[in-house]
């Protein structure tokens, strides 16, 4: 299939590329792609401090790399990782659809209402206004047993644990969540992060390097996670796709465009790339049988 403002024609098996974060060159500080947990942001300079920690919640897997500069020192970087880590346990408790005391699962059984608690409210909130973005291809609520926001809900995690890190003075920073990342600032070396974006099914083929200063990277549908992406409109696990991944300023929203390109296939051509700063780096169409 084709992304419009890049790829091949109608009918190709490979995707487009969006023009939007720079080319990179050199050895990739981050690695994304089906099976890819490499982190390797290198040595920092020397006025740099650099903190590096993976945490494991029912959710997600999460590394954050911390690049504190001149003032901030270990202490600093020590306590924005903490408060990071310990934001992304609370979301884990609170709001995982695993959980069945959770926020979520709560609000699944009408034990509760949205309204009686902010961030729950901003989740649905987001869900809606992903549903009506899509044209119904993000929905939240057409999911077994009633509304789930897993299409979006690393994404929020991780904007929410980057948000901490801002507050505590880190204005350098990654994190990676499987093959979704946030990144702001630069990375220890001194220059933009430098990220890797190999192809979802093609292991031979050269990644797609990317220099980034601001901006996320979400993806849906990689290897190893089947079925896991509901056709809104059949209530059928999705098919179209391999892979959608999408780059944008906010890793929520582009989780949830790539949930929902995953769930469109060529119907997502319709809506897709949208006006507002994301665009698709790969849309993988599967072969036929």
């Amino acid at each position: 299939m084709r992304i419009p403002g890049g790829g091949r024609g109608r009918g190709q098996h490979r995707r487009g590329l969006s023009p939007a974060p720079a080319v990179g060159r050199g050895r990739p500080d981050l690695r994304l792609g089906a099976g890819r947990r490499n982190v390797r942001p290198g040595a920092g300079l020397a006025d740099r401090v650099v903190a590096r920690h993976t945490v494991q919640t029912s959710i997600a897997e999460y590394t954050l790399v911390l690049n504190g500069v001149g003032e901030v020192g270990w202490r600093g970087v020590g306590d924005a990782l903490r408060d990071a880590v310990a934001e992304l346990r609370a979301i884990d408790l609170t709001y995982s659809p695993a959980r069945p005391a959770s926020l979520v699962s709560r609000l699944r059984r009408a034990e509760i209402s949205a309204e009686a608690y902010p961030p729950l409210a901003d989740i649905v909130a987001r869900c809606a206004a992903m549903r009506a973005a899509t044209d119904g291809w993000f929905d939240a609520w057409a999911v077994p047993g009633g509304f789930d926001p897993g299409g979006l809900l690393v994404g929020w995690a991780v904007e929410r644990a980057a948000a901490r890190l801002r507050t505590a003075g880190i204005e350098n920073y990654a994190v990676v969540s499987g093959a979704d990342l946030t990144v702001r600032g630069h990375a220890p070396h001194g220059g933009p992060w430098r990220i890797a974006v190999h192809h979802p099914t093609e292991n031979d083929r050269p990644p797609m390097m990317l220099e980034m200063t601001s901006g996320a990277i979400g993806t849906s549908g990689v290897a190893g996670r089947r079925d896991h992406v509901v056709d809104p409109h059949t209530g059928e696990p999705a098919n179209r796709l391999v892979a959608a991944t999408v780059v944008g300023p906010d890793l929520a929203v582009a989780d949830g465009y790539a949930t929902a390109l995953y769930a469109a296939g060529r119907a997502g051509l319709d809506w897709f790339p949208t006006k507002d700063g994301y665009r698709a780096l790969f849309a993988t169409a599967r072969r036929p049988a």
